[in-house]
């Protein structure tokens, strides 16, 4: 055991000896002001902020009250304008009652020159409204065609959409083609409004559809070809449209 310890001293010889542990050191390299029981430590006159040594400022608010540090901004200023300047919601959304009031005139009226500027405009309140009023005259006369009206009105719009792209200089836009078709549509009301009281099958009915078909062709025709500046080629954009309201015509014949 002897030679054990013997090997023991010689292989852990160090220059550490117990008398160090009774001063500590920081990391620093400087001695704590206390031995570890204590807690108070030294610490640097730089580390501690400029503003935390002054005097901290009394409150002088009243309690429940705070004081107001900024003044609100008015709505006015986050939105950069009057809100009476702003445009009314229909118009907003495209809902414009004096145009649709004067694009049901021409029409109804079918020698009116028809408004170039108005009538190129996407407006599809108006047509709805008609479309659904047809449904509903037909379902007044037993008939449950909702499914049909649309339909037609989709695959008719579509293939008037493509004709009078190639046939026009400037070209059209889908709402504009379905917009024009939808009013003219209003006539085809009155012809199934007419079927509600008696039959379009006898020889009297067949006239006055075909007075209704020619209607609503020329009224289309006349409308397209002034808002795309297609003069001299009215009877080549009213006969697609006359194959178009025809099919109307028999469903509310037949």
């Amino acid at each position: 055991m002897s030679g054990f310890d013997s090997f023991n001293t010689e292989f852990f010889q160090s220059s550490y000896s117990i008398e160090d542990q009774a001063q500590p050191y920081s990391y620093s390299g400087r001695p704590y002001s206390k031995p570890y029981g204590g807690y108070e430590y030294p610490q640097q006159a730089g580390f501690v902020p400029h503003d935390m040594m002054q005097q901290q400022q009394p409150y002088t608010g009243q309690i429940y009250q705070p004081t107001q540090g900024y003044t609100p901004a008015s709505a006015q200023s986050f939105y950069g304008s009057n809100f009476e300047d702003e445009p009314p919601l229909l118009e907003e959304l495209g809902i414009n009652f004096d145009h649709i009031w004067q694009k049901t005139l021409t029409v109804l009226h079918p020698l009116k020159v028809a408004d170039g500027t108005i009538m190129n405009e996407t407006d599809l309140a108006g047509p709805m409204v008609f479309c659904l009023a047809f449904g509903a005259t037909l379902l007044l006369a037993g008939k449950i065609q909702f499914g049909y009206v649309y339909g037609i009105s989709a695959i008719g719009c579509l293939g008037m959409f493509c004709l009078l792209n190639l046939m026009s200089i400037t070209g059209v836009s889908f709402g504009c083609v379905a917009s024009v078709l939808g009013y003219c549509l209003l006539p085809m009301i009155l012809l199934s409004s007419f079927a509600i009281v008696f039959s379009l099958q006898g020889m009297m009915g067949i006239i006055l559809t075909a007075g209704i078909i020619g209607w609503c062709s020329f009224s289309a025709s006349k409308i397209f070809i002034s808002a795309l500046a297609m003069e001299g080629q009215q009877l080549l954009v009213a006969y697609p449209c006359a194959l178009l309201y025809g099919v109307f015509a028999l469903i509310s014949v037949f």
